[in-house]
């Protein structure tokens, strides 16, 4: 398998799907918005961008399987694709312009691309096996902060698993007092796309799926970062946590999420 061609393939079909998801948001109406749990909405759109992105992935990768936020019923294989048709669909619904469409490949265990696109920016992140991690051809790379005061965090909040609110607020506390400061942009696909190429110097969240993190875990070690859940261990794209920081500043960030280590959600 050429995974290079193959992720620049996916990278033509992101932007496609992108110019899609454009020129519906204007269309978009309260009818046309579902929701699917606590404070978890979805489009017709959210569905139609995953169906074409199911239907081309598969003349791509004949006999793949999937793991997809809006079809249950779609099962992975060997090579199984990891897909969000649209990260951030409450910006989506109010006109806020940040949400990303969001694939990863996993081969069994193992995550062998990763590609993000925000499509406001006409911005694509992409990578793969071995490779550098790229936004637009170029190659980019984690932040060089060196130290928590003087970094700058992503995170996201979480709209259903309330059980850890407290741990949770706690460390978010901690940053507004030692670090420079917290942004919450609604998609944590764009959190890990903005980490991989050093706008950000790190994120964390809880309660997460699989499509929310698989493509961009792989963006954020392929520009030379560290991804982990908040055990420390490498099981982020299943267990419903993750940080993702540059080398420098991990070691001191990981030990903010003491009272996590013993209790997972």
């Amino acid at each position: 398998m050429n995974l290079e061609k193959l992720t620049y393939q996916v990278c033509e079909l992101v932007v496609k799907t992108g110019e899609f998801l454009k020129a519906e948001i204007s269309k978009l109406n309260t009818t046309d918005i579902q929701s699917k749990g606590l404070h978890n909405y979805v489009t017709w759109v959210d569905k139609e961008s995953e169906r074409r992105i199911v239907e081309e992935l598969s003349k791509l990768l004949p006999g793949s399987g999937f793991i997809a936020e809006e079809n249950q019923a779609l099962q992975p294989g060997d090579f199984t694709w990891v897909i969000d048709p649209l990260d951030g669909t409450t910006n989506f619904i109010h006109g806020v312009p940040l949400y990303c469409i969001s694939i990863g490949l996993m081969h069994q265990e193992e995550t062998i691309l990763g590609i993000i696109y925000e499509p406001n920016l006409k911005e694509c992140f992409y990578t793969w096996k071995s490779a550098p991690a790229y936004l637009n051809r170029e190659i980019i790379h984690v932040s060089q902060t060196p130290l928590i005061n003087e970094a700058l965090f992503a995170t996201g909040f979480p709209y259903y698993d309330y059980n850890r609110l407290d741990d949770y607020l706690a460390i978010f506390k901690h940053l507004l007092q030692n670090s420079a400061g917290a942004r919450r942009l609604g998609s944590a696909a764009a959190d890990l796309a903005y980490t991989a190429c050093g706008r950000y110097d790190g994120f964390f969240e809880y309660g997460l799926s699989p499509w929310d993190v698989n493509a961009g875990g792989l963006l954020v070690k392929n520009a030379g970062g560290i991804v982990t859940d908040f055990r420390g261990t490498e099981n982020y794209t299943f267990g419903k946590q993750i940080i993702a920081t540059n080398n420098y500043i991990y070691t001191e960030f990981f030990k903010l999420f003491d009272a996590w280590k013993h209790e997972l959600n």
